[in-house]
């Protein structure tokens, strides 16, 4: 996928091999960081190039080392919180995410408590670390678009989410989050 703006191309494919790259620094982290930064100089160009229009959770890149998507969510869209178990970064590329955090409580860890928030704009990367456990709201009235990047097999880790209903610990359901952004689509006439 490329995408020409002002005679300058933005090439998804590059991008992703320099965050495969990046993974073989010292610091594969804030190596990471680093290439997303870099990227989202250009948030424009990849939006052009990556035409963010369904929502959805696309899988760019999934190795048992690493996973890099493109999340688009839907006007209104939140997203039930959740664990990786591994760390992640977070490219916003365009719109708002509102990333919402949460610990679990000491003395009954299958329930959380919040703990504050992030919102997280066109042109922001957030690190997250592997113990971190958050929700994710699109609070506007169009798409919210960002690259996500996981330290790790984000397809196939087992890992918890805390809802639908009420928040408490239950295995994370990728079928439950598909049908989220499938419905997501629907309510957004996206689809």
């Amino acid at each position: 996928m490329v995408a020409t703006v002002q005679g300058m191309a933005f090439a998804v494919d590059d991008l992703i091999g320099a965050i495969v790259d990046a993974q073989a620094e010292g610091e594969p982290l804030l190596a990471t960081r680093d290439v997303l930064t870099r990227a989202l100089r250009r948030p424009a160009e990849i939006a052009d190039a990556l035409a963010p229009r369904v929502v959805g959770l696309q899988v760019l890149h999934n190795t048992e080392h690493l996973t890099i998507l493109n999340v688009v969510w839907a006007p209104g869209m939140y997203l039930v919180p959740h664990e990786h178990r591994m760390w992640a970064e977070i490219a916003v590329y365009t719109g708002t995410e509102d990333n919402e955090f949460f610990r679990r409580v000491p003395e009954d860890r299958g329930h959380i408590v919040e703990t504050g928030g992030k919102e997280l704009e066109t042109g922001e990367v957030l690190l997250l670390g592997d113990d971190a456990i958050h929700s994710v709201r699109n609070s506007l009235d169009r798409v919210t678009a960002a690259i996500h990047v996981y330290g790790g097999d984000f397809v196939r880790k087992a890992r918890s989410q805390w809802g639908p209903g009420p928040r408490e610990e239950q295995p994370y359901d990728f079928d439950v989050v598909n049908r989220e952004f499938a419905a997501a689509n629907a309510r957004a006439g996206l689809c």
